[in-house]
């Protein structure tokens, strides 16, 4: 890794914190489209981005945690769910239906919605984890999914401005 990728990676690890925490009414709980989601896509394109995702929620997290707004399991959870996704939307690129990544492309729709899914429900409704995971995991994944289309849609331009070097 060379000075160039690392200030890359710095720099996805600041727009995604940035983002979460700017539009944090919305970046966090059971109802929740936090924008800087657009971003998981980016394994897409660019390996490095795997660790810019990951640090960027590790510090979305860890922040929320100081914000009130989350409990400090979100900082493993939510981190290792962001991590699993970017590591499978890498690895599933290739695989195409109709010349659409659409297995990576769900990859953080389903890891979120069920990561987080699961943690809200111990969080919020500990007597009731199975049934309300799967409201919380159902309404995450809603979001999740809101966010990655808006992904999909900027990721061609962010491919065509070759802002991550070579595609």
């Amino acid at each position: 890794m060379n000075t160039k990728q690392m200030t890359q990676i710095a720099m996805v690890t600041a727009v995604y914190t940035v983002l979460s925490v700017a539009l944090a009414p919305i970046s966090y709980g059971p109802i929740q489209v936090r924008i800087a989601e657009t971003l998981t896509l980016l394994p897409l394109i660019w390996q490095p981005s795997i660790a810019a995702l990951t640090l960027g929620c590790f510090l979305t997290n860890l922040i929320g945690v100081h914000l009130g707004v989350t409990g400090p399991i979100d900082i493993l959870v939510g981190t290792l769910a962001t991590f699993l996704a970017a590591v499978c939307t890498w690895k599933f690129r290739d695989k195409t239906i109709r010349g659409i990544p659409v297995i990576s492309i769900l990859m953080p729709v389903i890891f979120n919605g069920v990561f987080v899914g699961l943690e809200l429900a111990w969080m919020l409704n500990p007597d009731n984890i199975a049934a309300m995971a799967v409201v919380y995991g159902l309404q995450v994944a809603v979001g999740e999914l809101i966010a990655v289309i808006i992904g999909w849609i900027l990721l061609p331009m962010l491919k065509k401005a070759q802002i991550f070097g070579e595609q």
